[in-house]
């Protein structure tokens, strides 16, 4: 009787199975359609409100009535494209696209070259062009398309609705056969389920225990990676102090030989005595170009030096920095760092987007706006010439006890081969262009992996970059007081 109970329950499974991916492909073909009639209706509208634009602006000459022209032609090409995207693999659309292209670049040909006349003060030829009736018939034929998918698709999803409606009721069916079904097996099952209950239970407190170690154990591990990383800030910090007392005996000896220089000069050119002219001239010559030039480079390096060893002293100071874990309002925190760059942003018709679905967490406040702050300046600071800056800032939840912060912008983006490299201390990638020592990432790395979390890149070259920074959602819970 189990058995046949169990043969009947895979029966019922098996036509529920059929069922669901019958309407999982009813489902794709629906998000297809919809995808097809959005950009339909889509194009149609940009390409009608192109016409508006003109049309007003040939009847008035003001040139308010182009801003909807230029704006309706500054998208028209990305959802042309969406459009060919989205009928590419349905061939009961794509035969349509051929005349729809020719009638589009016919009326766009029209509304560009009448807008080009009206605006050059020939507004008796741009008018002969709308007169020629070109214009209207190619958006005749583009509007007759466009409607006709629309219409079709329409048409389509009437006849998918029925089709789920009625797999849904068979569904049904099948679903309350299994009922049955199971009420019957169940009857015969519960013996052998209470025999297995007490295996199940015992085996069920072993995990947990075994889940509670292991949390122990991620977390110690957690805290010796911390461990190491001050140590290596520590370091860091003895050398760069070391370094420091050759440079500043460097540069005092800089000072007197700018004292020592003054004095040979004054020699020199005092022409007290009757040197040979050969002599005059290479003392000259040495006091006048090749002292000071040494002077100066000697000098250069020596200020390169130092900010560099600065900028690793900072490192080392801020690893070194005892954490200070606090309950934030990431939102709020977001905000002020996008607040500092956003009139950078503005400048250039850009945008910031900021959508955070974890309202607070604990971790050292100083870090976490250390952390934005370079993040936010280095997207501002690459970002693409070609475009206006796009950044958008998204938070949510990561597992148990994790916080995943990713800040993505449309700027120049990163070579595959250079997406380690940007958070080596000095190392930077692409084009040199901008200034700066090639800390800011390297930095970012050193205090978010002090707070017990991390940063990766992923990026494309003329794209842009996405920087994922994972943190613990809660810092108390890991990090040890120092002793």
């Amino acid at each position: 009787m189990l058995a046949l109970g169990v043969l009947i329950l895979t029966l019922i499974v098996g036509t529920s199975l059929w069922l669901v991916r019958e309407n999982s492909v009813y489902s794709d073909e629906v998000a297809q359609i919809r995808q097809v009639r959005s950009a339909a209706a889509d194009l149609l509208s940009t390409l009608q409100d192109a016409e508006t634009g003109q049309r007003g602006f040939l009847l008035t000459l003001d040139r308010k009535y182009l801003d909807p022209y230029h704006i309706a032609i500054a998208g028209f090409s990305e959802r042309r494209q969406r459009l060919r995207n989205a009928t590419n693999d349905v061939s009961l659309y794509s035969g349509s696209m051929v005349p729809l292209d020719s009638a589009i670049d016919a009326k766009l040909k029209e509304l560009s070259s009448t807008v080009t006349l009206a605006s050059q003060g020939q507004m008796a030829d741009a008018l002969a062009i709308v007169r020629s009736d070109a214009g209207n018939a190619a958006m005749a034929v583009a509007r007759s398309t466009l409607t006709g998918l629309i219409a079709s698709t329409d048409d389509r999803l009437r006849v998918i609705v029925t089709e789920q409606l009625n797999a849904a009721a068979n569904l049904q069916w099948v679903t309350v056969g299994g009922a049955i079904a199971i009420v019957i097996v169940v009857g015969g099952a519960i013996l052998i389920i209470i025999q297995h209950v007490r295996e199940l239970s015992r085996a069920q407190r072993e995990l947990e225990v075994l889940n509670v170690g292991l949390e122990e154990r991620v977390s110690e591990r957690t805290e010796d990676l911390m461990r190491a990383n001050q140590e290596i800030q520590r370091f860091a910090y003895i050398v760069t102090h070391d370094l420091r007392a050759p440079l500043v005996n460097i540069m005092g000896f800089l000072s007197e030989l700018e004292t020592s220089l003054k004095a040979v000069t004054a020699y020199v050119l005092a022409d007290d005595r009757a040197p040979s002219e050969e002599e005059i001239r290479e003392a000259r010559l040495a006091v006048e170009e090749d002292l000071p030039e040494a002077v100066n480079f000697i000098r250069s390096s020596t200020r390169k030096m130092d900010s560099l060893i600065n900028a690793i002293l900072k490192i080392s100071r801020d690893g070194r920095r005892k954490l200070a874990p606090e309950r934030i309002d990431l939102k709020a925190s977001l905000e002020t760092a996008a607040a500092s760059v956003r009139h950078q942003i503005a400048a250039s018709d850009g945008t910031v987007e900021i959508d955070v679905r974890v309202p607070s967490l604990v971790t050292d406040r100083f870090s976490l706006d250390q952390i934005f702050g370079n993040v936010f300046d280095n997207a501002v600071k690459y970002r693409s010439p070609a475009r206006p800056l796009d950044l958008r800032v998204r938070a949510v939840p990561a597992g148990k006890g994790r916080v995943q912060i990713d800040i993505k912008d449309n700027g120049r983006g990163i070579g595959k081969a250079d997406l380690e490299r940007v958070f080596e201390l000095f190392r930077r990638a692409g084009e040199q262009d901008q200034a700066g020592e090639g800390i800011g990432l390297a930095y970012v790395r050193s205090l978010i992996r002090n707070l017990g979390g991390d940063v990766t890149v992923d990026s494309a070259e003329g794209v842009g970059s996405t920087f994922t920074l994972v943190l613990p959602a809660d810092l108390s819970t890991i990090i040890k007081a120092e002793t």
